[in-house]
């Protein structure tokens, strides 16, 4: 009977310390105030919600990442909001999820473990980041708006106007980066965790084309523009060697999007061809 009373009293102290998964969503270059509504928008964060068995285990992260990712701006904010959403949800198996420059900040984070005290607690939840059109291997519209031509113009709404950030993502300097201070890509040391990226191929801004105004037509017209500058596979912003320049490949947006569509850059920020879904069914795995 005191054996069969033991197990019980295990059972139910187990129970009370059943691992939990909690999911942050991690946004790209800006400074988000309101990331929720203005860099993700309720569709795509609800959607993500459903795959959590306790909707309240989900953060959106806002930090300034005008920065370089290692400011105290940006990977200090990440560190700070991440460690406080483990701490007050009681997380033990976190699922980051990340668009663009958001995944560079979070690979500082797994990279540089003795930069913060805060870092190692981190890396040793996270079961998996989740890199949405990942900046790894940084874009040549960085360099163009540093260089000061069209595309500071006319990229301003997605990429900014000469911050550090945008310094960062150039290609040359996201090389020196790769090299000597972060990890995942070629010839480098393995990520602590799974850094999995989601790729997007193409833009389709034709005005009879339905897909063109998911997300907003006029930021896939402005994508469409900006490819005729990077290779025949791009997002309109990141190019496909980039975006799976780090860790390894999930999948490329025609392969797993409702009816094989493609995503662009700002697609793969919102709520279009199921992206929502996959990205919930993730969290149960």
């Amino acid at each position: 009977m005191k054996r069969m009373m033991l197990t019980g009293a295990l059972a139910l102290a187990s129970a009370g310390v059943q691992a939990a998964t909690g999911v942050a969503l991690v946004h790209g270059t800006g400074k988000q105030t309101d990331a929720y509504n203005d860099y993700w928008q309720s569709d795509m964060v609800e959607g993500i919600r459903k795959g959590l068995a306790d909707p309240n285990n989900l953060l959106v992260v806002n930090c300034d990442f005008d920065q370089y990712m290692w400011d105290d701006r940006a990977a200090g904010c990440l560190a700070g909001q991440l460690t406080s959403f483990i701490q007050n949800r009681n997380i033990d198996r976190l699922i980051v999820i990340t668009h663009s420059n958001g995944g560079n900040v979070m690979r500082w984070i797994l990279s540089n473990p003795t930069y913060d005290a805060r870092y190692p607690a981190i890396i040793q939840r996270i079961v998996k980041v989740d890199a949405i059109a990942p900046s790894s291997a940084g874009t040549p519209l960085a360099d163009a708006a540093i260089a000061g031509n069209v595309f500071e113009t006319s990229l301003g709404w997605l990429l900014g106007y000469k911050t550090d950030a945008v310094r960062q993502q150039q290609v040359g300097w996201m090389a020196t980066y790769n090299q000597q201070y972060l990890l995942g890509t070629s010839g480098r040391p393995a990520l602590p965790v799974p850094f999995r990226d989601v790729v997007g191929t193409d833009v389709v801004s034709a005005v009879w084309s339905s897909q063109a105004y998911c997300g907003g037509y006029t930021q896939s017209v402005g994508l469409e523009i900006t490819q005729n500058w990077l290779s025949s596979c791009s997002d309109g912003f990141i190019e496909c060697s980039s975006a799976q320049a780090a860790g390894t490949l999930w999948f490329k947006d025609r392969t797993r999007t409702s009816g094989g569509q493609v995503l662009n850059h700002n697609q793969s920020r919102r709520a279009c061809f199921g992206l929502p879904s996959i990205l919930a069914n993730d969290l149960k795995g």
